[in-house]
């Protein structure tokens, strides 16, 4: 009995301390304040629940140094955050890229959701001058660490949609991430080439043959154009660093509007 008394008594005395630890609530300097309304009006979005917006830039060393409750850091919005944006993209290439495999599209996808490409994002959004970090963080360069930054990123599409829902998330990712994807920016992992080939061997729609139309710039930094041409009819036209960044691209351009054709049948 005495073993249970003196068990009690500890329990609660670290349950005060606890509460003691996280009791403080979040402050924002002015600065801080007009950061948010900037960041808002730069997106042209509205967030009815402004914590939820606070939340998704305050790191977990801010909230050590301020002795804020813990679940108060970005790293729940983050979780949140990285399934949102599976599904949006996973959605977006489905419908854009009608004949491309699973694997290449999983192989696409998980170019785009990735540290190194949502971190560009963040950084392009300026959303590591707002983010809340402990002097430690700070002063290591935290703002500027990608893993950091790829985070603050999840973390604000996970505040998006449970503020807004997913289509508010779609249109911010219509107006920042899918124009990257719709011009090429992910590319590199994509064979538009043979999946062209393969949606004209579907359909039995004739040859396709590829055809350097210019070649342009000095010798060190020549730009080639070419041409893919179906039954010697032009289809797509695209430009590269290479010959076969060229084609490519073309490759691309021709899908599109083969994609386009087959949906006005």
């Amino acid at each position: 009995m005495p073993q249970s008394s003196k068990y009690h008594r500890k329990s609660k005395s670290h349950y005060s301390n606890d509460r003691r630890r996280g009791n403080r609530k979040m402050i924002l300097t002015e600065e801080q304040k007009k950061q948010f309304d900037d960041l808002m009006q730069r997106t042209e979005l509205t967030f009815e629940n402004k914590k939820l917006l606070i939340q998704a830039f305050t790191h977990s060393s801010y909230v050590n140094e301020h002795r804020i409750y813990s679940f108060q850091d970005n790293e729940r919005l983050e979780f949140l955050g990285d399934a949102v944006l599976e599904l949006s993209v996973s959605q977006f290439l489905f419908k854009k890229f009608k004949t491309m495999s699973e694997g290449d599209m999983t192989k696409l996808r998980a170019s785009i959701v990735c540290e190194p490409s949502l971190a560009q994002f963040a950084l392009e959004l300026k959303f590591g001058e707002i983010v809340l970090l402990g002097k430690g963080e700070e002063m290591t360069g935290g703002r500027a660490r990608p893993a950091l930054l790829a985070d603050v990123f999840e973390a604000f599409i996970g505040a998006l949609y449970l503020d807004q829902g997913l289509d508010s998330v779609l249109k911010f990712l219509n107006d920042t991430m899918y124009p990257k994807i719709n011009e090429g920016a992910f590319s590199h992992m994509m064979d538009f080439k043979s999946q062209l080939q393969e949606f004209i061997q579907r359909d039995n729609l004739g040859q396709i043959q590829y055809i350097i139309v210019q070649e342009r710039g000095p010798a060190h930094n020549r730009e080639f154009v070419s041409e893919v041409q179906l039954n010697e009819a032009a289809l797509g036209i695209g430009t590269g660093r290479s010959k076969k960044e060229a084609e490519q691209h073309a490759a691309q351009q021709a899908l599109m509007k083969l994609s386009e054709q087959e949906k006005l049948k």
